[in-house]
């Protein structure tokens, strides 16, 4: 057995040093490195010892290599196909974190109990088989080939692996998981890595796709290592307002598809419900028109959808106006007050401005400015927005509207749901063709185009 050593390791990064740093050359941060003891054993397991392919790689032209286009797992889960690129890609590593009770769980189980045809192995090293027969019977046993696993060695795991030969494992949570090649608890920076770096390698070697589920820190960061984020090749988080019903799942990173998709789910009895029309959830069932409201034009990847954003204009109590916002970037919200300020003569500064875009939904499409800028004017002037109006446009710093990308997406989504009216830019106007839509287009130059429109 080899010799017992201690590594100082960082905890925001992961990286490695001989001996206690107060600031990590890597990173930049203070007092992150914590001491762990490392005991490697001589004799690894066969997933540890053996390469990427098992077999002697050398050099070859690019045009000469030969792959295999393998088609997509589908998933049997609309919302988790579109967020992956179109389906799972065999042989791929996904990590997915979120915050505790949010619902990592349960949606992974519903996918492997969803998936016909496919032998799932779900190995959990939280709960016991009870608890999550318990959670199956709520959501629905459809797939007879998913099997069961609590452990958290992975020693044990991999013999497992090789006589279920599953087609898809999922494995809750990457923190629980050691191996007996590194001498540490559970969870800590090594055990992490080095776990994770085997759930690789059998990964590639079988082409088996594997789900990691992975706890957050305080802070909203994956806990462990930054590396565990760069070896897998998608990494999902799930996330939602625990006073809605409704969860978002976003790519931060996706070598198989687009960083920009989303799904949508809402948490009820029987499990997670797929959202296909997010804007049922973003917009509000008002009975009367109320001022400060207006509904935006956005896209998330490759889906357009409506949500309602909500301002609230009203003098500041106190001597510095409070400027507040829920789901929507706060500097570019004062950006947008600023130009109101300068360039339109709207005297704003003496005031409290809120913004919420409404659902719990996090929006950043510079799109939706003209929405803001529409919400604040309706609440300044204590005056409504007609509710069968929607907004499309960017504003710039000089106060002009200026065009955005796929205007004809948004356009159809809007005349879809039953809008009367869409402003846009007029610099959009070009290459559209406005007598196939039976919506009404408005296009605006200024921002003071805006306000004639609406209130004159």
């Amino acid at each position: 057995m080899a010799k017992t050593r201690t590594t100082f390791f960082c905890q925001n990064c992961g990286a490695q040093s001989p001996k206690w740093l107060g600031k990590c050359p890597s990173c930049g941060e203070w007092n992150t490195f914590v001491e762990e003891v490392v005991q490697r054993e001589e004799k690894g397991t066969r997933w540890s010892s053996m390469g990427t392919a098992g077999r002697e790689r050398k050099p070859q032209p690019v045009s000469e290599i030969s792959f295999d286009t393998d088609q997509r797992i589908n998933v049997h889960n609309a919302e988790l196909n579109r967020v992956l690129g179109g389906g799972l890609v065999p042989g791929s590593v996904v990590l997915i974190g979120g915050e505790p009770g949010i619902g990592k769980s349960t949606l992974m189980l519903q996918v492997a109990l969803n998936c016909k045809g496919i032998k799932v192995l779900y190995i959990s090293g939280e709960e016991s088989e009870q608890q999550i027969r318990m959670r199956a019977e709520r959501i629905g046993i459809r797939n007879t080939d998913c099997f069961i696993l609590t452990e958290t060695s992975t020693q044990s795991i991999f013999q497992h692996l090789e006589e279920l030969k599953p087609g898809m494992v999922i494995i809750d949570s990457i923190q629980t998981l050691h191996t007996d090649s590194i001498d540490s608890s559970s969870g800590s920076i090594s055990q992490i890595k080095e776990t994770a770096a085997e759930m690789q390698r059998f990964s590639k070697i079988t082409n088996t796709p594997v789900f990691l589920i992975g706890h957050i820190t305080k802070d909203g960061s994956l806990a462990g290592p930054k590396i565990l984020e760069h070896m897998v090749d998608t990494v999902l988080n799930f996330e939602g307002d625990r006073n809605y019903g409704y969860r978002i799942l976003r790519a931060a990173k996706n070598r198989f598809g687009s960083t920009s998709e989303l799904g949508i789910y809402e948490m009820q009895d029987t499990g997670l419900r797929e959202v296909s029309n997010p804007s049922e959830i973003l917009l509000s069932q008002r009975d009367e028109d109320v001022s400060g409201i207006a509904i935006a034009a956005t896209i998330e990847g490759l889906r357009p959808m409506l949500i309602e954003t909500q301002a609230l204009v009203s003098s500041a109590a106190y001597g510095t106006p409070q400027r507040s916002s829920t789901g929507f970037d706060t500097k570019r919200l004062n950006m947008l007050l600023a130009v109101l300020e300068k360039r339109s003569g709207f005297r704003l500064a003496s005031k409290d401005v809120f913004l919420n875009i409404a659902g719990g939904i996090r929006v950043d499409d510079p799109a939706i400015d003209l929405a803001v800028v529409a919400a604040v004017l309706s609440s300044n002037q204590d005056l409504p927005v007609d509710s069968k109006s929607c907004f499309a446009a960017e504003v710039g710093l000089s106060g002009e509207i200026r065009a955005i990308n796929r205007i004809d997406q948004r356009i159809t989504e809007a005349e879809k749901l039953g809008f009367e009216r869409i402003f846009i830019s007029k610099y959009n106007l070009k290459g559209i063709d406005t007598k196939r839509f039976s919506i009404k287009i408005i296009p605006l130059r200024r921002i003071s185009d805006l306000y004639a429109q609406l209130f004159s």
